[in-house]
């Protein structure tokens, strides 16, 4: 994941000075634009690996912004913005972001979110059938095994499938919206304190390895990978 190209989409000079230097000393290249035309024009020339997206850009809107990138590309984008509305944040996860991280965010989070998108993203390209492990958890969707510290754990297959999501969508943030059609429906897409009874029940079967199923309060669910976390 290291050496990947990072394309910072961003107005705001400080941010720049800011994050070049951490983003090189992680072992990432780093290009610049300060204008969402010029980031398109970018994204859609060079393919790097990642995207920083500022919602707050002088030419266009950000949610803008995001919608005509994924008309052209899958790249993996993380959302940085001042904006703290859960409205925006949810906009944004349902309109192709990986990620949102709100300003002002500390270096380890936000290096731990590029990190964790890219092995995502890494995973689903790849096609791997390799077990995915996060933690004390094991999710073996070849053989359809969970083990949570070496022991099986007996799921229904509403349990199974939520779980399935989150880990095929590891270390980002899912949408109620998105989790309740995927799995149920969209007939079900208001059913937010269904999801939360099931994600309960997840939780409470899955012992040790709950703590990973991480809740971003008002927006959705977040599968955490500790295997794209600091010092890992």
């Amino acid at each position: 994941m290291t050496g990947a190209r990072v394309l910072v989409i961003d107005d705001e000079p400080q941010i720049h000075r800011f994050l070049r230097p951490a983003l090189e000393g992680s072992g990432f290249i780093v290009e610049r634009a300060d204008t969402a035309e010029d980031g398109l024009r970018q994204v859609a020339a060079r393919a790097p690996g990642l995207v920083l997206l500022d919602l707050g850009l002088p030419d266009m809107e950000g949610q803008e912004a995001l919608r005509r990138l994924r008309a052209f590309s899958a790249v993996p984008v993380v959302v940085l913005s001042a904006r703290d509305q859960e409205a925006e944040k949810v906009t944004a996860l349902d309109g192709g972001a990986n990620d949102y991280v709100e300003k002002p965010f500390g270096v380890a989070e936000l290096l731990a979110r590029i990190r964790a998108t890219l092995r995502t993203a890494q995973v689903q390209e790849s096609h791997s059938t390799e077990p995915f492990r996060t933690g004390p958890l094991v999710v073996d969707m070849d053989r359809r095994l969970i083990l949570v510290d070496g022991a099986p754990v007996q799921l229904s297959p509403r349990e199974y499938a939520l779980l399935c999501m989150l880990v095929r969508n590891a270390g980002r943030v899912l949408t109620h919206q998105h989790l309740l059609t995927g799995i149920w429906g969209p007939a079900h897409v208001e059913d937010v304190q269904y999801l939360r009874v099931y994600v309960g029940h997840l939780r409470q079967k899955l012992g040790s390895a709950a703590r990973l199923v991480a809740t971003e309060p008002a927006v959705g669910y977040r599968l955490l990978d500790e295997a794209a976390a600091p010092g890992r």
